[in-house]
């Protein structure tokens, strides 16, 4: 049995109740059985006892899953924590990491709400943070995949969030240095961005410090949210619905962002699909003066650009 510190304990429970709306709610920890998750699962047992359960996600992706579940399990067993083994089947895609967390996070949202649970949370930490933030400059992201990871967010109608963020993994590591625990073969797989992210971490010492890095998606994270709040306020005031399915936005003037995020929302809610690169084909076009086409909408022109469904095609 670890002992947890109190001060850890403490510093646990704080960034939890700063993420969570009641600080007596029931929590689901997603506990893979690698060294970050074992360590929340003994945080979360010391910290809100009687509070929390757990549950594993065996993906079918590899034979070593089910023992994986079965050491969470007698873990969490010791510690008095309810688990559950959620088994899934992830669908052959272009990328089977993105399949399978979408499979992952569909899982753990319908356990979660099958057991009246408040949140569901994920042992990601400020070196999962610093990677992330590597990775979305090499691919160019913008604002909103720079946030990188977000301390909240919804899965299904549940609440997901990440308490671990301004923790090192090798803080974590050293809590369950003398716990049995899974070392997933993906995390040194090179065929994986983020092992390219790690190893530039890693060779930078601390000229790449995770904690500034993780601190700056913080910061980006609150100006993206920043802007979503101007969005809000400029759809209220100068979006006009004026019947038919059609949308009227007064756009004109505002920076091109804001421009770019209401005609996401509008082209989402009258569509509700919406692809990047076809929206700045459309942004463009519309800049142009000309009529563009998204989806099954017709975007005109104007100073009041109008959104409304395109008409049958002969």
């Amino acid at each position: 049995m670890i002992d947890i510190d109190s001060a850890q304990a403490a510093r646990f429970l704080a960034a939890l109740a700063s993420l969570l709306p009641d600080d007596g709610a029931r929590l689901g920890l997603a506990v893979s059985g690698g060294p970050d998750s074992m360590a929340m699962l003994h945080l979360a047992a010391a910290a809100c006892p009687g509070r929390v359960e757990a549950a594993t996600v065996d993906h079918g992706l590899r034979a070593e899953a089910a023992a994986e579940a079965k050491l969470v399990a007698r873990a969490c067993a010791a510690l008095g924590v309810p688990h559950a083994t959620l088994r899934v089947t992830v669908e052959r895609a272009a990328s089977i990491q993105a399949a399978a967390r979408r499979a992952r996070y569909a899982a753990l949202a319908g356990w979660a709400a099958g057991q009246g649970l408040a949140a569901v949370a994920t042992a990601h930490h400020a070196d999962d943070q610093a990677e992330t933030l590597l990775m979305r400059l090499a691919r160019g992201a913008g604002l909103s995949g720079l946030a990188g990871i977000r301390e909240r967010r919804d899965i299904g109608g549940v609440l997901l969030v990440r308490p671990l963020l301004g923790w090192r993994r090798a803080e974590l590591a050293g809590i369950v240095a003398a716990v049995e625990t899974v070392d997933d073969p993906s995390n040194v797989d090179p065929r994986h961005d983020r092992t390219h992210a790690r190893a530039l971490l890693a060779a930078a010492g601390d000229r790449l410090d995770p904690m500034r890095l993780a601190a700056s998606a913080a910061h980006l994270a609150e100006a993206d949210a920043a802007l979503d709040w101007l969005v809000e306020e400029a759809i209220r005031s100068r979006v006009d619905r004026p019947g038919g399915g059609r949308i009227v936005a007064d756009i004109e003037g505002l920076p091109r962002e804001v421009r770019r995020r209401i005609l996401a929302r509008l082209v989402g809610e009258a569509d509700s699909a919406v692809d990047g690169p076809a929206l700045e084909t459309a942004m463009a076009r519309l800049d142009a003066g000309q009529v563009a086409s998204l989806g099954t909408l017709k975007l005109s022109p104007g100073r009041r650009i109008s959104i409304e469904k395109a008409p049958p095609r002969r």
